[in-house]
């Protein structure tokens, strides 16, 4: 399920002009979904995946922890893969209903790196 949401908002991002550049960017702590470039933007995205009927929002699981973790590993990516794109952190929530996603909610910006920089 985790695996076909991360596909669908691949897509979607690809459709709005970024190329992917990594999936599942695993680091010792930490790892990032999706990792995708535009033209002045490199956006590190967490993707959850939930079922249609699920009382749990996933945005909430983006704890400020969590935000920590995935800021960490950009900085770890970005000192292997030097960029002067503006870096940006998403969070994308791909519902799923009867084996394929049928709704992507896309938050642009969803946390800042401010306070998490070491």
């Amino acid at each position: 399920m985790g695996r076909l949401g991360e596909e669908a908002v691949c897509r979607l991002l690809s459709g709005k002009g970024f190329k992917i550049v990594s999936r599942n960017f695993t680091v010792r702590g930490g790892e990032i979904d999706i990792i995708a470039e535009s033209d002045e933007i490199i956006a590190f995205v967490e993707v959850k995946t939930r079922k249609a009927d699920s009382m749990l929002n996933g945005f909430e699981s983006v704890t400020k922890s969590k935000q920590r973790l995935i800021v960490l590993t950009a900085q770890k990516y970005l000192l292997k893969h030097p960029s002067a794109l503006q870096p940006r952190f998403d969070a994308a929530l791909a519902v799923f209903h009867e084996g394929k996603v049928i709704n992507i909610d896309y938050i642009e910006n969803a946390f800042e790196a401010a306070g998490f920089i070491v």
